[in-house]
């Protein structure tokens, strides 16, 4: 299969997802713009939201080999990363790969695993290597991981520290679909959906060669002095607001820089505009910055400041 037009790449991908997922639109979009970015994420959102079936349908649209994690207690990093096994018959160590040796892995509920396993996936995310006994194995590209945790249920998890959560691009939160969109998605069921995918016919659409095109031509986006003047004004005021703790560093900075030339990609612009600042400060902010315990307290959650933020901040016309 040919590489195509990045424009007609990215319809199809969208038009082959509706047939499977009903309206998650946005979601979609920012899934996209991660793996543009080549950046991991973070979706959090109640059971039942289709997750699993999100990324395993968009694997399965773009071609590219996907792998599930559950992540329980018990699970050791050996498990992900995978191990050096001895071979009794050729008397000598093999390198057996684990699930982390794929392009779209989904690890879920992350919060579930002791910290120990989660920093090892987090060092394969960071790194783009595995390090056995001293030997390096190199991850496949593009790797992104989708990790998934429960927002409702804190019994029994393992909270990722906020210095580890930075690691993620992008946190996205997920919600409940609409009475019309529910409508629709137990309509699928009842006519047969399988989620699983075997009765559904879903298109690949170009090929990993689409992927890494649409990669590279985020770095031909032009951004304007103005507009990165913008984003540190919108990071830096997030060191200062009121009912921050503590507030972004630069890689907040850059993943914002990033996100948007994504997001022009994705509205076919080859420059960024201030509405993409805007749309993508949420997602790669809210994991970003501490609240005080005084915003808890009072119900303010991470999006509210953002967009507080947002609203007294002057935007570059």
């Amino acid at each position: 299969m040919e590489a195509i037009e990045k424009e007609e790449f990215i319809r199809g991908i969208k038009k082959e997802i509706s047939k499977v997922i009903i309206e998650q639109e946005e979601v979609i979009d920012l899934l996209l713009i991660s793996i543009f970015t080549k950046g991991h994420t973070l979706l959090e959102g109640v059971p039942g939201l289709g997750k699993t079936l999100l990324i395993k349908s968009l694997a399965k649209t773009m071609g590219v080999d996907f792998k599930r994690v559950q992540f329980t207690p018990d699970l050791m990093p050996s498990d992900i990363t995978g191990a050096r096994i001895y071979n009794v018959k050729d008397r000598e160590f093999e390198f057996i790969k684990g699930p982390v040796f794929t392009n779209f892995l989904l690890g879920d509920e992350i919060n579930r695993t002791p910290p120990k396993t989660q920093a090892g996936l987090l060092e394969a995310m960071e790194e783009g290597v595995v390090t056995i006994d001293g030997h390096g194995y190199k991850l496949s590209d593009p790797f992104i991981v989708f990790a998934t945790q429960n927002p409702i249920e804190y019994e029994g998890t393992y909270p990722l520290p906020e210095a580890l959560l930075d690691r993620f691009f992008m946190k996205i939160c997920i919600k409940y679909p609409s009475l019309a969109g529910e409508l629709q998605i137990i309509k699928k069921y009842h006519e047969g959906f399988d989620k699983s995918l075997n009765n559904i016919h879903i298109n690949q659409i170009g090929t990993l060669e689409d992927i890494l095109n649409c990669q590279n031509e985020i770095e031909n986006i032009i951004v304007e002095d103005s507009v990165m003047q913008y984003i540190i004004n919108i990071i830096r005021n997030t060191r200062d607001f009121p009912f921050i703790e503590i507030g972004s560093s630069p890689r907040g900075s850059i993943a914002l820089l990033q996100a948007a030339k994504a997001n022009a990609v994705l509205m076919e612009r080859d420059f960024v505009i201030p509405e993409d600042i805007k749309k993508m400060a949420y997602p790669i902010l809210r994991h970003r910055i501490i609240l005080k315990p005084e915003a808890y307290v009072e119900g303010i959650e991470a999006d509210d400041v953002i967009h507080d933020i947002l609203s007294n901040i002057k935007v570059p016309r």
